[in-house]
């Protein structure tokens, strides 16, 4: 209740203070004619009993505000008082508010701006139920040199039935299909799955329901989810979707369901779901084709759940037959083990290097922003020497006096965040535009509640950092230095120039390590843009996707023939000059790996010589621009008549026969079964994974071939078409290409059409992501740093004005006084890139892993930075002294 009292009395003295006051005036009134009463009695006259009471008292006033002061109401006054006068004394000084409230909403807006990234990104969990029981399921396989192996049907089998760590697991896996008969054709993505992989993700149907074991078991109804976006798009939100079908890659499915609004998975916007449908009966070794998710049982770790997938893997083995051709050794040792992670950093992946790169880069910046302005903070207090040293002879005490001064801090940096808050949502929209194909969960990121507790912590933590120097350098001035160091003296106090110098010093610092980080991304950048691809002109090759589902058309040798008849349709379009097909083109991320064995070399059991595959029709590396070594190309000839030839790449020819021209005539097959092929051509090496990744070595089959476990011809049925054309990545080519395929089939639809542009930009998307986020970073630190320098030196001339005036009319040359301002400049910048190269030298070793072709301590980006720097302080320097050297010495003194 004394609580509860004190709180109340406490309000009531805020908002009835003149009432207050009086029952105070009142009170105190009767204590003094008490005690003048009491003398009275002892025969003294009233009016020198009232003067002794007071006399023995002291000042009412004084003490009626010892009372006040007694109660929290006292401190809310004071805050209150220091409130109205800080903003008082920043609406004085217009010019200082805006200019220091920019400066902090540039780095505030920043660090915001990267913050929602990374909440949403890294520290938000993932949207489904208990985020932390979900691990997505891999495998490593460290004598195939395979860190990450993903999942298979043979192992799902054993893991559901037989995990003690699993609450249940699913597989699923990225698919495209054809959607036919609803208006014109359309390919569209999906994914395949098992029954169990929503409850997993602990989701539900919007409309309908989810698979069940019925449906995902072999011979079950073909069955069909739809995505919110689709439902909406193709049959307008209709309700009764339920149990209609539609036509998919020929064949009829039910719709089942309609998944929610905000489902998103894998990275790919999904249009449908269908159930895999897995068949034990046909299920054999291998096959690690397959992603998987689980859901842990409660309290389970990581470290068990590996455990427990490592006991169960000899049970995979001994439960199902290994496939044709596969020798038992092979999987022995290839030793298959267990390599869980949580599902975030599935989602992640290694996204999070690049977006604390950044964080770190933007805190730069903040922190040069708080130099800034703590030097303009300095500036003014050294001109309220005179105010500051006044209040405190009238009884300011030196808290009230540092209080005050950060409170005045506070509200610039309260400014600056509202405005920070504005320049970050401009910005965060700018970064998820220009962001890499690979950030995670980017329709989630907004400037959110977390967001903005972020930015309101960051302006407290901005306002001490900037604002705690000089409200503890000024409160402590004795007052009668304050007052005789207000004047103007004869040259500018070592100590009051200290303070200024170590924030331009720290700016310049921080200013360096930034340039230098963005400075190495450069170098990085070149470094892969003068990397040979495999490939020229990628901006003038359009590629897209045909697939001819089993289900529409049977026959390998007619699918050819089909794929061959688009090829010459496409010949004949307008502006194109050469056109091919493959399984793939370079760096689209779908790539195929198995075994190459050469006939004249001997093997150990078990070993498996794994290469890059790719099928590939006539033209193919003519389209690309892959220049051909040694040998010929395929033909359509070797097509068609099945004749067994291979081409490899120059890395396996050199890797193998030491020599490309040595390549020739010699034989290879995938396994026991399969028959020997010759080599008739070498190729130039490409860069399948990655610019920044060593090229593969390579075998190109042809496109139509007999299966590599027997004499059955197999052809493939998802094609990526490559043309060399003028028109490249204009809509009016991809329409006219519609019309030719369409000439064709008229249920064939084209889908990713992109140029070769499209991926070799998105293999180096990170790259220049963090490249730009970096240089802006860096662009803003050298102007907040040459800003802060030239402010520096420009008020330290101005003060001393009256010393440069005698120097001058002792003899002192124009070129005297230049020398010694700019030599001034040059020790802060000095300084500041001596401290920043030694810090750089520290901080990037964080970029290592982002870097290509260079080292993260590279002399030249060092030392061209520290140049950079130190050139453009001399400049920034130039201005001001300059015009020292016009001081007319007449007039400084006559105006000193």
């Amino acid at each position: 209740m004394s609580l509860f009292r004190n709180f109340a009395t406490g309000l009531r003295s805020l908002f009835r203070k003149n009432q207050v006051d009086r029952e105070l005036d009142e009170e105190l009134g009767a204590y003094l004619e008490m005690e003048a009463a009491e003398k009275i009695r002892q025969g003294v006259s009233r009016k020198d009993a009232l003067r002794e009471v007071r006399l023995e008292r002291g000042s009412l006033e004084v003490t009626k505000e010892i009372v006040r002061s007694g109660g929290w109401e006292f401190f809310v006054e004071t805050c209150w008082r220091d409130l109205r006068y800080g903003v008082r004394m920043l609406c004085k000084k217009p010019g200082f508010t805006i200019i220091a409230a920019v400066t902090l909403a540039l780095g505030i807006g920043a660090n915001t701006a990267i913050f929602s990234v990374i909440d949403r990104v890294l520290l938000q969990p993932l949207p489904y139920p208990h985020p932390e029981e979900l691990v997505a399921v891999w495998h490593t396989a460290p004598g195939l040199n395979i860190k990450d192996l993903s999942s298979s049907d043979s192992c799902y089998f054993i893991y559901r039935e037989q995990s003690r760590t699993f609450q249940d697991i699913g597989l699923y896996r990225n698919d495209s299909v054809n959607i036919t008969g609803m208006a014109e054709p359309e390919r569209v993505s999906a994914l395949d799955v098992t029954d169990g992989v929503l409850p997993i993700l602990g989701l539900r149907a919007t409309l309908g329901r989810t698979f069940t074991r019925a449906d995902d078991s072999p011979g079950s109804a073909k069955s069909v989810m739809l995505s919110f976006g689709f439902w909406q798009r193709k049959f307008g939100g209709d309700r009764s979707v339920i149990g209609k079908t539609i036509t998919v890659d020929g064949e009829l499915r039910q719709v089942i369901g309609v998944l929610p609004r905000d489902f998103h998975f894998g990275g790919r916007d999904i249009a449908m779901l269908l159930p895999l449908q897995l068949d034990r009966a046909y299920t054999f070794l291998g096959n690690f084709s397959y992603e998987s998710v689980a859901r842990l049982k409660p309290g389970v770790t990581l470290a068990q759940a590996n455990a427990d997938v490592a006991r169960m893997l000899p049970i995979v083995q001994k439960s199902f037959p290994m496939p044709v051709g596969l020798n038992p050794k092979t999987l022995e040792d290839a030793r298959i083990g267990p390599n869980l992670r949580t599902l975030k950093q599935e989602v992640v992946g290694d996204m999070d290097k690049v977006l604390w790169v950044l964080m770190g880069g933007v805190g730069f910046v903040l922190l040069i922003a708080c130099a800034n302005v703590g030097n303009l903070l300095l500036v003014r207090a050294e001109g309220r020497q005179r105010e500051l040293a006044i209040r405190a002879a009238l009884g300011a005490s030196k808290g009230r006096i540092a209080a005050s001064l950060l409170l005045e801090s506070f509200l610039l940096a309260l400014l600056g965040s509202a405005l920070g808050l504005s320049l970050a949502y401009g910005a965060l929209r700018v970064l998820v535009a220009t962001a890499p194909a690979g950030l995670p969960r980017i329709n989630e990121i907004a400037i959110n509640g977390p967001a903005v507790l972020f930015t309101l912590v960051l302006s407290l933590f901005v306002s001490l950092l900037f604002g705690c120097v000089p409200a503890f350098k000024y409160a402590a001035v004795p007052q009668l230095t304050a007052l005789r160091e207000s004047g103007r003296s004869m040259s500018e106090s070592r100590h009051r120039h200290r303070a200024r110098s170590a924030l331009v010093v720290s700016q310049v610092a921080l200013a360096l390590v930034l340039l230098v980080s963005a400075g190495l991304m450069i170098r990085t950048f070149r470094a892969l843009i003068e990397v040979d691809p495999g490939f020229v002109m990628p901006s003038d090759i359009q590629t897209f996707r045909v697939d001819i589902p089993y289900t529409q058309v049977k026959e390998p040798e007619r699918v050819m023939r089909i794929e061959e008849e688009i090829l010459h349709k496409i010949e004949a379009v307008p502006g194109v000059s050469s056109v091919s097909l493959s399984m793939s083109v370079p760096l689209d991320g779908n790539q195929t790996t198995g075994p190459a064995f050469e006939k004249d070399r001997t093997y150990s059991q078990g070993e498996l010589p794994l290469h890059r595959f790719r099928f590939v029709a006539p033209g193919f590396f003519k389209t690309l621009g892959t220049p051909l070594v040694a040998g010929r190309d395929l033909t359509w000839s070797d097509i068609y008549n099945k004749v067994p030839v291979a081409i490899v790449s120059e890395r396996m020819a050199r890797e193998y026969w030491h020599d490309p021209a040595s390549a020739l005539g010699k034989q290879i097959r995938v396994s026991p079964k399969d028959d020997w092929r010759e080599i008739v051509g070498v190729v130039g090496d490409v860069r399948d994974d990655g610019v920044d990744k060593e090229a593969p070595s390579s075998v190109y089959w042809p496109i139509l071939t007999s299966e590599f476990e027997g004499n059955e011809l197999d052809v493939i049925r998802s094609v990526a078409f490559c043309m060399r054309a003028s028109r490249a990545g204009s809509a009016s080519l991809m329409e006219d290409v519609q019309k030719a395929v369409w000439s064709v089939d008229s249920d064939l639809p084209i889908a990713d059409a992109h140029t070769l542009e499209y991926y070799y930009s998105k293999s180096m998307a990170r790259t220049s992501f963090t490249l730009t986020m970096l240089g802006v970073a860096g662009g803003m630190a050298l102007l907040l740093g040459v800003v802060g320098l030239y402010g520096a030196i420009a008020y330290s001339v101005s003060t001393r004005t009256h010393e440069i005036g005698i120097r001058v009319a002792l003899g002192a040359e124009p070129e005297d006084v230049l020398k010694m301002v700019v030599r001034g400049g040059f020790k802060l910048a000095g300084f500041g890139v001596g401290i920043g190269i030694a810090a750089a030298l520290v901080s990037t070793r964080y970029l290592a892993t982002l870097l290509y072709g260079i080292k993260p301590t590279d002399p030249l980006t060092f030392a061209t930075v520290a140049l950079l720097l130190i050139g453009v302080a001399l400049l920034a320097s130039y201005i001001p002294a300059r015009r020292a050297t016009k001081v007319d010495p007449m007039v400084a003194l006559r105006y000193e």
